[in-house]
């Protein structure tokens, strides 16, 4: 049997979650870039190691080879959007597929984020140093594009909110029948994102054979909600009211029989009570939109074994898609260029 020595693990290509980057090409000793971290060896067309992940030393001869990864990042990571600033340039053909083909994205779906004139997402990568990429090959292009972190729209989940109780002077905001109260002011909401939250369940159960799995049995399940985000001044943290699971005795005599109906009564009493808050309800017209780059969470479960006969058994399983995380990544957004807005107005 052949003998391989440790160091030949290096040439066996490694494998990775994100887009494979085709078509394949060789490079030249001279072309490769040598990672400061690790000392290993990369393809000019990276940003970070292949290895390591570190970030490879910029070098002029190599800008125009590098190509972002652009790989789906995992639920807990932290990544950096690339958002487009419109208006946006009057774009040929063959610029609109060079840009797609450079984002992963295609020609259709760069076309509708364009078309739309709203600051949408172009790309979401795993490293600061990838979006700096983005961002000067879309310079090029003359798409501007404004770099925002994750961390800059907040990771803590959204406040759910159960019940509300208006005064004079603000509210109080309960989270739960026992928990206690917070006050807000009427003057320290500045923003509200409406949009729907969907749910969908796909239940398999399905007998394991050796040359194919046989589907038993198959159960979908779907759920619609209308939701509404809310930002008060120099927090990124919103507070959720969502239709299905809120008391809307708040209302008093103004309550209706319908949840999405009393919701779109409750947006009327802020913005009576706060005539300079934001109203945002764009959601629900860009959401396909977004999908390309931020895409709904999709997330697979074994339900487990169940003995069905004697000698016949099968296996259970589940897959759930949600646009949650979507919604709330979109909501930040706007608040987060709506404070920017705010802080250039007072600059100037």
């Amino acid at each position: 049997m052949p003998k391989h020595n440790e160091t030949d693990n290096e040439n066996i290509p490694m494998l990775n979650d994100g887009p494979s980057e085709l078509p394949l090409r060789s490079f030249t000793p001279d072309q490769m870039v040598r990672c400061e971290s690790c000392l290993r060896a990369n393809p000019p067309t990276r940003v970070n190691c292949l290895y390591c992940a570190a970030a490879l030393p910029v070098q002029s001869a190599n800008i125009v080879l590098q190509k972002p990864a652009l790989r789906p990042l995992e639920k807990w990571e932290q990544g950096y959007n690339n958002i487009l600033l419109p208006p946006a340039a009057n774009l040929t053909e063959s610029c609109l597929a060079e840009a797609a083909d450079f984002l992963r994205l295609e020609t259709d779906e760069l076309q509708r984020i364009v078309a739309s004139n709203m600051p949408l997402p172009l790309a979401r990568s795993s490293s600061k140093e990838e979006a700096e990429l983005i961002q000067r090959h879309l310079r090029t292009a003359e798409l501007t594009s404004l770099i925002v972190a994750d961390a800059s729209l907040g990771v803590d989940p959204p406040i759910k909110l159960r019940a509300l109780e208006f005064h004079d002077q603000g509210l109080r905001a309960y989270q739960s029948p026992q928990a206690q109260p917070q006050e807000i002011s009427w003057d320290d909401f500045v923003l509200i994102v409406s949009g729907r939250i969907t749910r969908k369940r796909v239940e398999l159960q399905e007998e394991t054979k050796r040359s194919e799995n046989r589907v038993l049995a198959a159960d979908q399940f779907f759920a619609d909600e209308s939701v509404i985000e809310i930002f008060v001044k120099n927090r990124t943290t919103p507070y959720r009211i969502a239709s299905g699971s809120f008391d809307f005795s708040c209302l008093a005599e103004r309550k209706r029989l319908v949840a999405a109906e009393n919701l779109s009564i409750l947006i009327e009493v802020f913005r009576e009570r706060v005539p300079g808050i934001v109203y945002d309800q764009s959601y629900n017209a860009v959401r396909k939109t977004l999908e390309p780059v931020w895409r709904s969470e999709q997330q697979n479960e074994s339900t487990g074994w169940r003995r069905d006969r004697p000698g016949k058994y099968s296996l259970g399983s589940a897959t759930e898609t949600s646009n949650e995380s979507q919604f709330s990544r979109y909501s930040r957004l706007r608040f987060y260029l709506l404070t920017q807005q705010q802080l250039t107005d007072i600059d100037a």
